[in-house]
């Protein structure tokens, strides 16, 4: 089989985290190759996510790691044999594929914290508020390009809603409320759409712009739960695109900077208070 020419991030995970138990356990690729009948090469291609890898594959690779995590083992198998197509994959070869990947991150997730400074939280994005922060692209995008983003982020929602939803919680600087990305009638309407998803049951909390103490002006991230911890991902946009970070030392970090972040912010009914306030002064 061809290697992938484009794998999926979770595909890179799974190969990421395959790797990292064989570097544990002091192998070398092609000390393991043998044991699968392969090649270097091709075991270079499982931990690069450009090839798959069987449930049995997994397994056999686990147990000659010597892992004895067996949630962490099932996890990997899980991810292995996924074969379910969302939603995400009718936008392929219509969106980056970084917005499918982050679509395909937040399904599978257990929970989702982000922390956000200047823009309102994507997954509580009303159609028009989405239209103008894509419209303002440099380049301009054309509507052939500018309405699948909007349509993509609206259906991120998926992630946050029915039974099987994850558990969300966003902080939200009171200046990312106050910024007007359009027009007052827009942001009137962003704001009344918060507050309905926080009547939904969702967590917001909103950091003041006069809390004393607060530098986090660069903590702006998405935390998203794995099957377990080990398994998180943290995503960080960045004018050079969105980065996917799973190394157990930035995950520490940035599960430290959350919880640093959230000591700065409002109570969830405080925060609920001041978003009517700010709804009733545009």
């Amino acid at each position: 089989m061809a290697p992938r020419s484009q794998p999926t991030a979770r595909q890179v995970r799974l190969g990421t985290e395959l790797r990292r138990l064989r570097e544990a356990a002091g192998l070398k690729a092609r000390e393991v190759a043998g044991l699968l009948s392969s090649t270097s090469a091709q075991i270079s291609q499982v931990e690069a996510g450009l090839a798959g890898v069987s449930e049995e594959r997994v397994r056999r690779l686990a147990a000659h790691y010597a892992c004895a995590d067996e949630a962490l083992v099932e996890a990997l198998v899980a991810m292995a044999t996924d074969r379910v197509r969302g939603w995400w994959e009718e936008y392929r070869g219509v969106l980056p594929p970084v917005f499918l990947d982050v679509a395909e991150l937040e399904h599978h997730a257990s929970f989702l914290r982000e922390v956000v400074i200047t823009h309102v939280p994507g997954l509580f994005q009303t159609p028009d508020y989405a239209r103008a922060v894509f419209g303002y692209m440099v380049p301009e995008l054309p509507p052939s390009e500018l309405e699948p983003r909007v349509e993509h982020r609206l259906r991120r929602r998926a992630a946050i809603e029915g039974d099987d939803a994850a558990e969300y919680e966003a902080i939200v600087h009171e200046i990312a409320l106050r910024i007007l990305v359009a027009d007052r009638k827009t942001a009137r309407a962003q704001l009344l759409e918060i507050l309905q998803q926080i009547e939904r049951g969702h967590t917001v909390r909103v950091i003041p712009i006069d809390v004393p103490g607060f530098a986090g002006a660069s903590s702006a991230m998405m935390y998203v739960g794995g099957p377990l911890p080990r398994l998180d991902t943290v995503l960080r946009d960045s004018p050079h695109g969105t980065a996917f970070l799973d190394a157990e030392s930035q995950l520490d970090r940035f599960r430290k900077l959350f919880r640093k972040v959230e000591k700065a912010a409002l109570d969830p009914v405080s925060s609920r208070d001041f978003i009517h306030h700010v709804a009733k002064e545009l």
